[in-house]
């Protein structure tokens, strides 16, 4: 076992890892952050992205030793302290971008990657920049409708599905 030290949120955290402990796994069983969904453990479904030093990542992908000494952020960080949601989130809310909410963390982790680097995306390059995430709920419309609007475009045209 070996201490693994990362800023998380903002706060700095530690914990226990062996060689082999995933990210997601560190975030989720030592730190207790469970907000980070585990869907696949094999880099296809995206409900564990996470950021780490400012990138997007899949943190069954990485090792938890990986991220030593990294800037991680999750979905318990995007919210305001007292607990309002942020814009990506409140679309979400507000267009219905979600259904069971097991993939949302993942896809609102990618799309502040995407706002970040791309403040207003079509929705061509939301649906590209999606495509490593799997939703089996929504059928993407308004997740992507949502990410939009979060982007500060009109959406009032896109009609539901």
């Amino acid at each position: 076992m070996s201490q693994v030290t990362m800023t998380v949120n903002g706060k700095q955290m530690s914990g226990d890892a062996e060689g082999r402990t995933l990210l997601s796994q560190f975030l989720r069983e030592t730190l207790g952050l469970t907000g980070t969904h585990v869907g696949c453990d094999t880099s296809q479904c995206g409900a564990c992205v996470v950021h780490v030093d400012g990138v997007a990542v899949k943190s069954c992908t990485m090792l938890a030793m990986e991220a030593n000494g990294a800037d991680v952020s999750t979905i318990e960080g995007q919210a305001a302290a007292d607990g309002t949601l942020n814009a990506l989130q409140q679309a979400f809310q507000d267009h219905h971008g979600l259904q069971c909410g097991f993939c949302t963390p993942g896809m609102i982790m990618s799309a502040a990657d995407l706002l970040k680097t791309n403040p207003k995306p079509t929705e061509a390059e939301v649906r590209h920049h999606l495509e490593g995430n799997i939703c089996r709920c929504t059928g993407y419309h308004n997740i992507v409708k949502a990410i939009m609007a979060a982007s500060g475009q009109d959406v009032s045209s896109i009609a539901a599905e």
